[in-house]
């Protein structure tokens, strides 16, 4: 028996689309913004900002891979284009012969370092300049909400 469809309402369709298209846009200018003047992609940003996030700057591929909702290939492929360009190195896990981490180099950090003003000042500056504390404070709850169920699964 199929499952009856719990089709959007009007409200809640527009929501949607247009929480789907403010991603889209912001994420599309944010990409431009830090590939144009800081030779960054918005691919290396991510990784990056993840790297500096962990002691010594080191994780392995598949937390890595797990935090950015990243495929397994796509994960490979970024790492060895990154290590090409000298921003991190694949070093191997002595404790599994299978696993590896993704580390940071300092051109890695000097990278992070040079794109990291302009990504908050464009989030500043597209995002957060048209938002109001209260509601900034609401869209961080229900970011909080909706990741935790999401984590969950």
């Amino acid at each position: 028996m199929a499952e009856k469809v719990r089709w959007l309402t009007p409200e809640e369709q527009h929501a949607w689309r247009n929480f789907i298209r403010l991603q889209e846009r912001l994420g599309g200018r944010l990409a431009r913004l830090l590939q144009s003047e800081s030779n960054v992609s918005a691919a290396d940003f991510a990784v990056l900002v993840h790297l500096t996030d962990v002691p010594e700057g080191r994780q392995r591929y598949q937390d890595l891979s797990r935090a950015l909702e990243w495929e397994k290939s796509r994960m490979s492929h970024h790492i060895a284009r990154m290590v090409s360009r000298g921003m991190v190195v694949r070093q191997e896990c002595p404790e599994d012969g299978r696993g590896a981490f993704v580390v940071i180099t300092d051109a890695g950090r000097a990278a992070i370092e040079a794109a990291a003003p302009l990504h908050v000042e464009a989030v500043r500056s597209l995002f957060l300049d048209h938002v109001t504390p209260a509601e900034l404070r609401t869209l961080a709850e229900i970011s909080e909400r909706v990741v935790s169920k999401l984590d969950e699964d």
